[in-house]
């Protein structure tokens, strides 16, 4: 798909030459004019998300956490509250000196949201120190862990028959693995104290990429391990005579990590008919990119009573959710553990560990606060959604500098915008995720380059995991726009799905698939070019 972006021309006027009289005179010589450069459109834009941008984001560590500026009286108080709640730190239940923040658990991945959105950004790549071959994961990593069963042929269309192709659920798991646990999570806790449903370690291999030029970068993959889990203790895969649901083989895991969180509701308000005026599933155009839309169970629907739930997919690393609002909320019980309207249910409930669980402790932890109700109130609920929907998307910075603008040009000429596709704008009417749609999203030109749908992206960074309509090669087109400023607001943050690119540079060299003759182009470039490429990047 080539970008629906007008490029700029500029009409050369070539002066004739006089002719000179004399005798034995000749003409002068005609100087050919030089070409001018070609931009495109949004070399010069800065404000990425319209009137929510703001302008004050540049060298701050909190550069993602701004509320949008145009939001009106209401809407900032909403946004200020959700903020306090997008911070809150759960405890295990019951706490009946503080009931509002119990229900962590019983089994979790984090205690709170911003532990794996660090200042609304991405979360800190866990580190293998030097002389250890691996790390166990613990309370400060923000990456976890999807896992699910083989399914034994491809989904293709989604009914209530086949649970709308959603992934099928681990027995005596579920869809995430959740590597913490509150005291007595496990059976054996006087073993894994705070252990959850298994543990896992985390390792690198590198590899060496070479340019044409001689150049060279040194890539590396994350390696996961899951052992220990709790319906086998002291099991691997390595053990003779499995016994674990968890380590059969055929149960698939993807490891993911966590996002930015600012300029999602913008994105919730792209009309659906411009995403998919993008679809080229066939490859029509020759371009060798196929961008396919992903449906996805919704479970605002769902609640409503709608008779096929399903909706188009915008977020998550392969499109697996539909808004910030299912996205938002099934993170908290997922996620943290805590239940709340939109998900009543604790996230292993059912299992034999939260059976075992209660019965051992005696704990009333099976979802629900003093009064039965969910442990997160529907106002707590909203105002997270709501803050997540109205974080300001930061400003471009250097739009001017003359390297960052001839970055802009090779971008386009490589084709990165067939899939970072530059310009959107949103609805003016509506709702998005089941509510009435802020104010301030309404009607703004924005600049996410993303195109939003899902792209075979090649078998290094496949995970073999599908996900609804999503097969194992395929992911979203990751937004560019605060790109920039990742590493600002987070030091210690990665790139891509599983965190496993420390720069731009290592982050292009990974793309495939689809991606890989944009890949090549950019190996081609000279050093000067590649670097005005990530220069422009780096300035979204």
């Amino acid at each position: 798909m080539k970008p629906t972006t007008q490029l700029s021309y500029l009409v050369a006027v070539i002066a004739c030459s006089l002719l000179l009289g004399g005798c034995g005179g000749s003409g002068d010589e005609v100087t050919e004019p030089v070409p001018e450069q070609i931009y495109p459109d949004y070399t010069d834009v800065t404000a990425l998300g319209g009137d929510t941008t703001t302008f004050d984001a540049s060298a701050s560590g909190h550069g993602f956490s701004t509320p949008a500026p145009n939001l009106n009286a209401p809407g900032l108080a909403q946004h200020l509250a959700g903020d306090v709640n997008f911070e809150t730190a759960f405890t295990t239940a019951p706490n009946s000196e503080h009931p509002d923040l119990d229900g962590l658990g019983p089994v979790f991945n984090n205690a709170d949201c911003n532990s794996c959105h660090q200042r609304d950004g991405r979360n800190s790549t866990p580190i293998v120190p030097v002389g250890k071959a691996r790390i166990k994961l613990g309370s400060d990593a923000g990456i976890f862990l999807r896992i699910s069963k083989a399914p034994n042929q491809p989904c293709v269309t989604g009914t209530a028959a086949n649970n709308y192709c959603a992934p099928i659920p681990v027995p005596n798991f579920g869809g995430q693995l959740f590597h913490r646990g509150v005291l007595k999570a496990r059976a054996d806790w006087e073993q894994n104290l705070f252990g959850g449903q298994a543990d896992v370690y985390l390792s690198y291999e590198t590899k060496v990429v070479s340019y044409p030029d001689g150049s060279q970068v040194t890539l590396k993959k994350p390696l996961f391990a899951v052992e220990n889990p709790f319906d086998a203790p002291g099991e691997t895969k390595q053990s003779s005579n499995l016994t674990s649901n968890l380590l059969q083989d055929d149960v698939l895991m993807g490891w993911r990590n966590g996002m930015p969180v600012f300029g999602l509701g913008l994105l919730e308000a792209i009309p659906e008919a411009d995403i998919l005026a993008l679809v080229d599933e066939n490859d029509t155009n020759g371009d060798k990119i196929s961008g396919r839309a992903n449906y996805v169970f919704d479970a605002v629907k769902a609640q409503k009573g709608d008779t096929h739930p399903v909706s188009l997919g915008r977020f998550g690393w392969k499109a697996n959710t539909p808004s910030v609002r299912v996205q938002s909320l099934g993170a908290l019980r997922g996620d943290i553990g805590i239940t709340n309207p939109l998900f009543p249910d604790e996230s292993i409930a059912g299992t034999s560990m939260h059976d075992s669980y209660l019965t051992r402790t005696g704990f009333v932890d099976s979802g629900s606060d003093e009064h039965g109700a969910p442990e997160a109130s529907a106002a707590f609920s909203d105002d997270v959604v709501f803050y997540a929907e109205t974080l300001a998307v930061p400003a471009r910075r250097n739009s001017g500098n003359a390297d960052v603008r001839e970055g802009a040009r090779l971008f386009e000429l490589v084709n990165c915008s067939g899939c970072h596709q530059p310009r959107f704008v949103t609805k003016s009417t509506g709702e998005i995720g089941g509510k009435p749609m802020a104010e301030a999203l309404k009607g703004q030109t924005i600049y996410p380059f993303s195109d939003m749908l899902l792209h075979d992206m090649g078998d290094e960074l496949a995970d073999g995991r599908p996900d609804f309509l999503a097969n194992g090669n395929e992911w979203r087109t990751r937004p560019l726009w605060g790109i920039g400023l990742t590493q600002t607001v987070n030091p210690q943050a990665g790139f891509l799905h599983d965190g496993r690119a420390a720069t731009i540079e290592e982050a292009i060299l990974w793309h495939g698939g689809e991606a890989q003759t944009s890949t090549d182009k950019f190996m081609a470039l000279s050093v000067t070019e590649r670097t005005q490429l990530i220069d422009f990047v780096m300035s979204l």
